[in-house]
């Protein structure tokens, strides 16, 4: 995926975090609002002063721009949700799954939720980005996650319908292995393990955003044996 086709890149600098949706940013020395599309808390990741890439939105909106990236010590990390789910369906055609797909379809509905992908009509995939990484660990959620948990019960009952079930794990910045984050969300923590033992797969990869605006596949993702599975 390349970034720059979303629309001229901005530099700028992040300033604050106003509400889930809102942040203020300085482009041209001057202080514009940008549109977060992340509702993750990204405590370690907007933080004051760091740099920023930014497109800047169509006119009649109530933000000036939309929030790319943010430079955390010198690595880009993409923090637009909006964008998983193009990068995971090319992840998911190249094989991360184990297998080339003959067919995927996105937003797929299961009983009372919509998984991310229906692949080859018998593998429901839900997937999950992950920013928050700490020791070269990478954990989700970064906040308390009622959907993520429901994903995962479904996930479950889907398996035992006879479909195979996926829970993908797409790590945004760099990280050697994946758990889930007991310290957030016990309940996620206590499903995601239970999913497993369930016979729900975890499949999971890295990406990497390079200075020419390029999103790269940069290498599977394990899990981690720490923890308390």
């Amino acid at each position: 995926m390349d970034l720059n086709n979303l629309g001229n890149l901005e530099v700028g600098k992040f300033i604050k975090r106003v509400n889930r949706f809102l942040g203020k940013i300085v482009i041209d020395s001057k202080e514009r609002n940008c549109y977060i599309a992340d509702t993750g808390r990204l405590r370690d990741i907007l933080v004051r002063g760091r740099k920023i890439w930014v497109v800047k939105n169509r006119e009649g909106l109530k933000t000036d721009y939309t929030l790319i990236t943010v430079n955390v010590r010198g690595e880009w990390v993409l923090v637009n949700t909006s964008l998983h789910s193009f990068i995971a369906h090319r992840a998911i055609a190249k094989g991360i799954l184990g297998f080339t797909p003959r067919k995927i379809e996105k937003e797929v509905k299961f009983k009372n939720s919509r998984f991310d992908f229906l692949v080859d009509n018998n593998t429901f995939v839900e997937l999950k980005g992950c920013n928050l990484v700490k020791g070269g660990i990478g954990y989700f959620p970064d906040a308390p996650t009622k959907r993520g948990v429901k994903h995962l019960r479904e996930l479950i009952e889907a398996k035992e319908m006879g479909y195979n079930a996926v829970i993908l794990i797409m790590a945004v910045r760099d990280c050697k292995y994946f758990l889930p984050n007991w310290e957030i969300d016990k309940e996620f923590s206590e499903m995601f393990y239970r999913a497993l033992e369930r016979g729900v797969d975890f499949r999971g990869f890295k990406i990497k955003v390079e200075e020419d605006g390029k999103v790269y596949f940069n290498s599977t993702l394990k899990l981690g044996s720490i923890g308390r599975y």
